[in-house]
């Protein structure tokens, strides 16, 4: 295993979080969300992180790819870190929880907030509309009927620089701003406050990530052009953590994740 890592050390503070909680590494995998979802399909709902130094078939929202930079196989510290949460939650409305976790995410990373933008529903992106990471969350019931679901949250952020050929936009990455940042010590940075919030969600719902999420939101006050032909004006999000858009019919609550949402064409942010 590699050295870097710090397992040791996660399973000691993840532990203490969530009985039981588990810190696996794996050099390459298909997934991690994809692994999780099969283990608690299978009935194995234990609480666990798994991280992994490259992914072959890793996946994001509406299912795009999500590819580690690591191309270059196992022990590439610097390009990518990609790992997957998992654990048996309870929340009594599961609204917002994407944002949550963006917010617990770009606070452990940018604590002054100067640099990590959130858009909604799931991207983390700095300046320039420039995306620097994404979240990925599903949900399963595990075989034998428990009454907590299994949530699987997925995280894929860019550490070092990555290819920008066929995109609109180049893609940000950490290093940018944190010049001597690993995929090890953004790990450390993220996990153990990204489970204290989780439970901090599941006990109190969206509430408690609103004012965070605000000081970030990417797309309040902005002209948006949404996949499904809708054009309106960003309002910020509402207290379940919907996406607010003004149009010429009126605010509308915008709640699927099968839109996706984009500042409107033709506009230029600083």
């Amino acid at each position: 295993m590699t050295p870097a890592w710090p397992v040791t050390e996660l399973r000691a503070a993840l532990g203490a979080l969530v009985a039981g909680m588990t810190v696996e590494w794996v050099p390459e995998i298909d997934s991690t969300n994809t692994e999780l979802m099969r283990r608690a399909r299978a009935g194995d709902a234990a609480p666990v992180l798994l991280v992994a130094e490259r992914q072959t078939a890793g996946r994001g929202r509406l299912g795009r790819p999500w590819q580690s930079a690591s191309d270059a196989g196992p022990g590439t510290l610097d390009e990518s870190l990609t790992f997957s949460l998992g654990l048996p939650l309870a929340p009594a409305d599961w609204s917002g929880l994407s944002l949550a976790v963006g917010a617990s995410v770009a606070d452990s990373l940018d604590p002054e907030g100067a640099q990590i933008r959130l858009k909604w529903p799931n991207d983390l992106w700095t300046a320039q509309d420039r995306k620097l990471g994404g979240i990925l969350i599903e949900t399963a019931m595990p075989h034998g009927g428990e009454a907590q679901r299994f949530v699987v949250i997925g995280i894929g952020l860019n550490i070092g620089p990555r290819p920008a050929e066929g995109l609109n936009t180049a893609p940000a990455w950490l290093r940018e701003f944190r010049a001597d940042a690993t995929a090890p010590q953004a790990l450390a940075a993220i996990a153990a406050p990204l489970v204290r919030d989780v439970l901090r969600f599941a006990a109190q719902g969206f509430a408690p990530f609103t004012q965070a999420f605000a000081a970030r939101d990417a797309l309040h006050g902005r002209e948006l052009s949404l996949s499904d032909g809708t054009i309106g004006a960003c309002e910020g999000v509402g207290a379940g953590g919907e996406l607010l858009v003004r149009t010429s019919a009126g605010l509308q609550s915008i709640t699927s994740s099968e839109v996706s949402v984009r500042p409107k064409a033709g506009e230029v942010r600083g």
